[in-house]
């Protein structure tokens, strides 16, 4: 039997971090599924971290996801760049969910994500939302 493929938001990421509503989920699919964790979501952790609690937080958090049983997307091909360039052009989505998302089409993943900003582009990638607040 073949895991399915899922990529991590940063919406997941907080939820596990902060142990929200979904964190059991995000845990689950980082130690049962193939899972991809894009650059730009690294990129946020790191910077709102840094705003939300200290560089130091920022610093462990990045090493702690570094360490996690997944696959790390460092850069974008041509076709995932094109991709966010029509999610973002054609979507109500910022550059870093249209660059995610773009990243789970490439690589046929689920998103996950608890970000309603994400729901415009439902029917261009497949989803797993996780509860909001």
């Amino acid at each position: 039997m073949s895991r399915r493929a899922y990529l991590l938001d940063t919406s997941a990421i907080i939820t596990f971090l902060e142990d929200e509503e979904g964190a059991d989920r995000v845990k689950a699919i980082v130690r049962g599924e193939k899972t991809f964790l894009p650059f730009p979501v690294l990129l946020e952790i790191y910077y709102i971290s840094c705003q939300e609690q200290s560089e130091a937080i920022a610093d462990w958090r990045y090493a702690l996801l570094k360490q996690w049983p997944v696959t790390i997307l460092w850069g974008a091909d041509e076709p995932t760049i094109l991709t966010a360039g029509r999610f973002k052009a054609y979507n109500r989505v910022s550059l870093a969910d249209a660059l995610i998302a773009a990243f789970a089409h490439r690589y046929r993943a689920i998103l996950v994500h608890k970000d309603p900003e994400m729901e415009a582009l439902s029917g261009l990638v497949r989803q797993e939302i996780l509860p909001y607040k």
